[in-house]
């Protein structure tokens, strides 16, 4: 009702409130013409007809004025009531049950369908069951009747009903012509609609014929719409794809429901440049017509037609460009794992033998040739440590590093690393301190690869602490994890840093001028194994107080079992780490 009426320039509430105007006027001038025949029966001495047209005229005149106020629904009400009140002052002047006077307010109903909202309409049905059981009564018991003249009550029970039918007659045209024009502009605003729609837009009957074609649809074919008819339409459809398509078109015409599948169809060229047609995906979208069902069950179908190979191209693309980055991964795994085998038989004969060397066993060398030796023996480890760490990244990312889970004891991994890094930690000053918790579990986990965990952290630990610092090593449980962090009082990383932990060869100092050497493969390799032990890798540091990597392992391995490890409920609040420095603490950054 609130809907625009396209073309007439108005909405159906306006013509409503219009119509409301209207029936006030015409109430007011019947109830005028009557006046002159109400005055000369009350000079007579009979009061009924004077009432009516005072009522008619009273009516008239207060529901113009609620309208005037934009009292719409009470002046719509006003009419109503006016009308029933009429009806009902007939059928108490008229002693028999089916008089004109019960037909003119059976009209109070009928006005309220047309002109009000539904809380008054339900209000006029009781009111016109109330003027009913009135009238039965009045009938079966023999009430007495206002007595008035048979001609007098006869003359004005047909001007009554006149002028109530007049009303009723007026606001029905007026609201009928509305929903013409109303469906008119409907059906104006849809059929412009599917003409310039961008998707093509095919309406078909109950038995497969195309009985509309959108203009759009001469764009996506590249044909006229009438050389769509008939099997047209069909012979367009790419022949691997025709069962797809009977199908879905299928279950919109038989079964009513709605379908959406992609095909391909022939297209050919508009501009006759050349014959030869290509094929164009093509997205369709059939909706069956749920009031058109006909003979045989079947329903009339809806389909929207969309060119969608501009996307099917990129998803092409894509999947392509995905292809070749994972051969592209591949290959960097299986070069990686090649050169590094390559490069470990002559380095282990480059290590051993400069070992040889500096031991004396080939003889004794001068100072000048053992420290030559010296610096062989040291350059061949640390390259082969590299080529160590590229072996197991290779592993790690081509998942082949398989995992042996093991129960072990946890705190038999601290003295081992600590003695393997000892001599590092020697070298910068740096003091190596274990807080292990009491009574820990034992984990279900691969022994190597933790011990590997361990000393890649206390490597990047004591490579970036200051002269002088220490490096804490601490293991505690939390809940049905084992908590190990690695603490130092180093330089620390900034927020951008932290966000990329993890990444192979990234460093915090990159480029030439940078003070630290390494590969950047320890963090990567640290968060490689933890993933395969489904366990989390956190990092929090600040620049210039240091950084904390913790890592929490599943105490029964990569698959937790809660009824073996059971739910830790906390009895008591763990009390806060103290703060490393000074600094404030909404500097600290964690990830």
């Amino acid at each position: 009702m609130r809907l625009a009426v396209a073309g007439s320039g108005h909405r159906p509430e306006v013509l409503r409130r219009k119509t409301l105007a209207n029936n006030a006027r015409l109430a007011i001038f019947a109830s005028a013409l009557l006046m002159p025949f109400a005055i000369y029966c009350l000079v007579t001495g009979t009061l009924l007809p004077f009432m009516l047209a005072a009522m008619g005229l009273a009516g008239g005149m207060a529901t113009l004025a609620l309208h005037q106020r934009q009292l719409f629904d009470e002046a719509a009400a006003g009419q109503v009531i006016a009308i029933m009140a009429m009806g009902l002052l007939l059928t108490l002047a008229d002693a028999r049950f089916a008089d004109v006077g019960m037909a003119v307010a059976s009209m109070g109903p009928i006005l309220a369908s047309l002109i009000a909202r539904r809380p008054l309409r339900r209000q006029a049905w009781w009111l016109l069951a109330a003027i009913i059981g009135l009238a039965a009564l009045a009938t079966t018991f023999g009430m007495p009747a206002i007595a008035v003249p048979n001609d007098v009550l006869t003359t004005t029970s047909i001007l009554t009903f006149l002028g109530c039918v007049g009303i009723v007659g007026h606001t029905s045209n007026r609201i009928n012509a509305a929903y013409e024009v109303y469906d008119k502009a409907q059906v104006t605003a849809y059929r412009h609609l599917i003409e310039h729609v961008q998707d093509a837009v095919i309406r078909f009957s109950s038995t497969g014929e195309v009985l509309l074609a959108s203009r759009s649809s001469e764009h996506l074919f590249g044909c006229r719409r009438y050389e769509l008819t008939g099997s047209g339409l069909g012979e367009r459809v790419h022949v691997l794809d025709r069962p797809a398509y009977l199908s879905a078109f299928a279950d919109a015409n038989l079964a009513g429901r709605t379908r959406t599948i992609e095909v391909r169809m022939r297209q050919e060229d508009p501009a006759g440049a050349t014959r030869v047609p290509r094929f164009i995906w093509v997205e369709i979208s059939f909706s069956p017509v749920l009031e058109s069902r006909g003979d045989g069950a079947r329903f009339e179908v809806v389909a929207l037609y969309r060119d969608v190979t501009g996307r099917k191209d990129d998803e092409t693309a894509m999947a392509e460009a995905r292809r070749a980055a994972e051969e592209s991964s591949d290959a960097k795994s299986r070069f990686l794992a090649t050169i590094g085998h390559e490069l470990r038989t002559p380095l282990n004969a480059v290590v051993g033998f400069s070992e040889m060397m500096t031991s004396g066993i080939g003889g004794e060398l001068s100072p000048t040739h053992r420290e030559y030796a010296g610096l062989i023996h040291q350059s061949g480890k640390h390259l082969l440590e590299v080529v160590r760490m590229l072996l197991d990244m290779s592993k790690i990312e081509a998942g082949k590093f398989e995992l042996q889970a093991e129960p072990f004891q946890v705190e038999g991994l601290i003295e081992p690393c600590f003695s393997m890094v000892e001599q590092l930690a020697k070298e910068r000053g740096v003091t190596l301190i274990a807080e292990v918790g009491k009574g820990l579990p034992m984990l279900v986990a691969d022994e190597r690869a933790c011990r590997q965990i361990v000393l890649n952290l206390l490597s990047n630990a004591i490579k970036f602490s200051n002269r002088g610092g220490t490096v804490t090593v601490t293991l505690k449980r939390q809940g049905q994890s084992l908590n190990l962090s690695v603490s130092d009082k180093g330089i620390g990383m900034a927020p951008e840093s932290l966000q990329r932990i993890g990444e192979p060869f990234f460093q915090a100092q990159d480029g030439l001028s940078r003070q630290y050497e390494g590969t950047g493969l320890g963090l990567s390799i640290v968060k490689g194994l933890v993933d395969l032990h489904d366990g989390t890798l956190r990092a929090m540091s600040e620049i210039g107080a240091g950084t904390t990597v913790t890592v929490l392992l599943p105490i029964n391995g990569p698959a937790i079992k809660t009824e073996e490890t059971a739910i830790v409920t906390p009895l008591h609040k763990e009390p806060a780490a103290a703060p490393i420095n000074s600094w404030p603490d909404e500097k600290r950054k964690a990830q």
